[in-house]
């Protein structure tokens, strides 16, 4: 006689696994006549201060438990729900359900991002499923179109917003040409942004989404240590003017491209076409662009976070693993990582702009070109604005030519060296 209920253990209380309990205990006969097996929740491994939570108090005393011990010996749990976030102790709890021979789900971006391939080959290892919807995109379905889809693509390349909080603070500083303190303390007070926004704002948080995506991509493991990182802190107000005037917008993009050359991976703020599709990505949404040899260009759109979109993909990688068991279908294959070099940043070719505050004087623009020429590197646009007459400095914008990273890096170098040059205001490369 088949199986009718799907044991869950979920480990972690707060907001999405809060709203994970909730769905599952009050749509649970909906639930079953969509999976053909009815999701029930066994036990809830909470933290001590988690027992006065309203969502601990809904659940019931006889759910919780804040002994791994209790939790690990409760009978019939198939499936772990691992909510609690970070690297550890998540990844343990993840390990030990595998090793038991337990299916588990996950939104845990951190532990996928570093240790997805492993825990992956060891799911495969042991006939379970590691499913991961959550982790990136919150509620836009993503990973299930890389895993299933997309599968006979060759991706050429994923160009991604994919972090809400530097994306609200982005465009707020464009809307209003404000200041990126000023902004970022907006986003605090609506709850857009932590209190310790670091992971977000620094790129580490769209890096370790970048990692997961790439690695499904190119089938090949890509590391959050491998990405190239750069945050949105440097931006003001005078980039955003600039980029309008030049036709661009200014977005805090994850890319990741494949070459023969092998697999470039980075992460920091860039100017797109005004027009473009990843242009018009405002407020908390995300986005991903695919290009794919066989599909062309697809697209990914919606709030890539929050509880409801986030705890929505949880519930659905609850139910795909339902739907399996009751089909009696084994989970998908482990695909073996492929090796392919992932490409160092100081040899990624692309445009620049460049902001420097000159002296006011004839000969400097002169310098700067020669500077950069020396480097190999030509320049498309240069515009001297914003005359400051007393100060007697002017503003230099500077849009280059493709050029390789390492040349510019060099280059700025001996421009901050100049005698003509007071400072180098910004760089921002330019994807077209």
């Amino acid at each position: 006689m088949p199986r009718r209920e799907l044991g869950l253990g979920l480990i972690g209380l707060g907001t999405i696994a809060g709203g994970v309990a909730k769905v599952i205990q009050e749509r649970g006969q909906t639930l079953a006549e969509q999976a053909g097996i009815m999701p029930v929740l066994r036990k809830v491994k909470v933290l001590p201060a988690d027992l006065e939570r309203p969502q601990a108090r809904a659940l019931g005393r006889s759910l919780l438990t804040t002994e791994d011990d209790e939790f690990w010996a409760t009978p019939e749990i198939d499936v772990v729900v691992e909510l609690i976030g970070g690297e550890h102790p998540a990844l343990e709890y993840q390990e030990q359900a595998l090793r038991a021979g337990k299916h588990v789900v996950t939104a845990n971006k951190e532990v996928i991002a570093k240790h997805g391939v492993a825990l992956l080959k060891m799911a495969g290892e042991r006939g379970v499923h590691l499913r991961y919807e959550a982790a990136v995109g919150g509620g836009i379905p993503l990973i299930a179109p890389f895993r299933r889809d997309l599968v006979v693509n060759h991706v050429n390349g994923i160009y991604a917003i994919i972090n809400g909080t530097t994306n609200y603070i982005l465009s707020r500083m464009a809307q209003e040409k404000a200041g990126f303190a000023e902004v970022l303390a907006e986003a605090q007070r609506l709850g857009y942004a932590e209190a310790n926004p670091h992971y977000d704002v620094e790129g580490i948080d769209a890096a370790y989404k970048l990692a997961i995506l790439a690695t499904l991509a190119f089938r090949s493991e890509v590391r959050p240590d491998q990405i190239f990182c750069e945050g949105i802190s440097s931006l003001t107000a005078r980039d955003f003017q600039n980029a309008r005037e030049l036709g661009y917008a200014i977005k805090l993009l994850a890319i990741a491209k494949q070459s023969g050359a092998g697999i470039e991976a980075r992460v920091h703020p860039a100017f797109v076409a005004s027009d473009s599709f990843l242009a018009q990505v405002n407020g908390v949404f995300n986005a991903v662009l695919v290009d794919g040899d066989l599909t062309g260009q697809v697209t990914f759109s919606g709030k890539g976070a929050g509880a409801l979109p986030t705890s929505s993909a949880v519930v659905a990688d609850i139910l795909t693993i339902g739907h399996d068991i009751a089909a009696g279908a084994p989970p998908p294959a482990f695909f073996e990582s492929l090796t392919h070099n992932v490409t160092p940043m100081a040899d990624v070719v692309t445009r620049y702009y460049l902001r420097l505050n000159g002296a006011d004087q004839p000969g400097v623009l002169a310098q700067i070109a020669r500077t950069l020429g020396d480097h190999n590197i030509s320049i498309a646009s240069a515009i001297q604005k914003q005359t400051d007459i007393r100060a007697q400095i002017a503003e230099i914008v500077i849009v280059t030519h493709p050029a390789r990273e390492q040349e510019m890096q060099h280059a700025l170098g001996e421009l901050r060296g100049l005698v003509g040059v007071r400072e180098v205001g910004n760089i921002v490369r330019i994807e077209d």
